[in-house]
């Protein structure tokens, strides 16, 4: 295992009914900004337990924050917040409003240009508004990071940033607030979560068998819970784990003293912003083709993926690792989650362009080891039509 330090200051309140405690965790005297997606949390009720709980507190609305956030819409939400004077952020929604509502509180306190955000990975970020967040959708674990990933539609960009600044304070989780949800959204959420951990987790062996061991029951939970999630909506416990072990997923436990890999996302990111896939779609596109493509640096842990997560423990080697990466496309096509980028309409000219993409971007020394460049890009992409 590597040395590393762990620090995660969100404080989590998990349960049916909690939303009340707002009126606990933020400062009675706070002019609150709620930014939010769209229709839904007006339709199901969650804007006004929200409003409700906040009480006399002033509250500025700020919806229809997009499901990949963009830098354009976002821009908005912070002139609002500078001119009104607006001193706290609250998040209602899934992890692409929470993902907006981390930009808004760095970008509203930024001297420069907010672009420089992205651009510099939120290192210079110096100041931040305080935010928390209500979670209605499980899937990213941005409520309980600091991470975000933006795009900005004029220059078909998508990119990430991180600074603990931008920790939510806390962070409900009720849920119920996930039942109305459409599948899609479930499903995706499933598989965004999956990638998170595999990201952690799917690279070398460092002796973290705590790491290890804790990745691979979040990938059995995921497993078993996913399909109930699609066939039992109004599951109570179903819905619970499943919120669970998506915060837990990218809460930065599992990555704790670990190698990391993320070209998946950062190959996916480029899909995402030149033609508007769903950020699981793209994962779920990419991640068989990568482990395919990475099959001998990542050899042990392939095999150790195969026989802990997949029962795969007998007979040849490679028919383990071929067996475990066609196990795990079957199971987010099981889900509804198509794995090919023809799927989507998609050909060979989506792959030039993407690589177009990672080069602009300068995604050129990807994954645990930095030697994903561009050729390695191209091929993963091909095995991916």
């Amino acid at each position: 295992m590597l040395n590393f330090d762990f620090y995660n200051p969100t404080r989590i309140s998990f349960g049916q009914g909690r939303i009340a405690e707002l009126d606990r965790f933020v400062p009675a005297s706070a002019h609150v900004m709620v930014l939010y997606g769209g229709q839904s949390a007006q339709r199901t009720g969650t804007l006004d337990e929200v409003k409700n709980a906040l009480g006399a507190r002033q509250v500025h609305l700020f919806g229809g924050v997009e499901a990949n956030p963009t830098y354009e819409k976002l821009m908005e939400a912070v002139e609002i917040v500078r001119a009104e004077q607006i001193d706290f952020l609250l998040a209602v929604g899934g992890g692409s409003v929470i993902d907006g509502t981390k930009f808004v509180a760095a970008a509203a306190l930024y001297a420069d240009e907010p672009w420089n955000i992205l651009l510099s990975g939120g290192r210079d970020i110096k100041q931040a508004l305080p935010m928390g967040a209500v979670l209605t959708l499980a899937a990213t674990g941005s409520e309980m990071n600091n991470g975000s990933v933006i795009t900005r539609q004029s220059l078909q960009a998508k990119l990430p940033f991180h600074n603990d600044l931008v920790f939510p304070q806390f962070s409900i989780l009720d849920p119920t607030k996930s039942f109305t949800l459409p599948e899609r959204q479930v499903a995706n959420g499933v598989v965004d979560a999956f990638v998170h951990v595999m990201e952690q987790y799917l690279t070398y062996p460092v002796n973290a068998s705590v790491q290890d061991r804790f990745s691979e029951g979040l990938l059995q939970t995921l497993i078993e819970q996913g399909p109930l999630a699609l066939s039992q909506p109004d599951d109570y416990a179903v819905r619970a784990n499943l919120m669970w072990v998506a915060t837990l997923a990218l809460n930065g436990l599992i990555g704790a003293g670990v190698p990391q890999d993320w070209s998946t996302h950062l190959i996916g990111h480029e899909l995402t912003a030149l033609y508007g896939l769903d950020h699981a779609q793209t994962l779920a596109i990419i991640l068989p083709a990568m482990m395919h493509e990475r099959r001998v640096p990542k050899r042990e842990k392939l095999l150790q993926y195969a026989e802990r997560v997949w029962g795969l423990g007998d007979g040849d080697e490679e028919q383990r690792i071929d067996a475990a990466i066609e196990q795990t496309r079957e199971f987010f096509e099981t889900l509804g989650v198509k794995t090919r980028l023809k799927d989507y309409g998609l050909a060979q000219d989506a792959v030039e362009a993407a690589l177009q993409q990672l080069e602009q971007h300068g995604m050129l020394q990807l994954g645990e080891h930095k030697d994903i460049d561009l050729a390695v890009s191209r091929r993963v992409l091909e095995a991916s039509l």
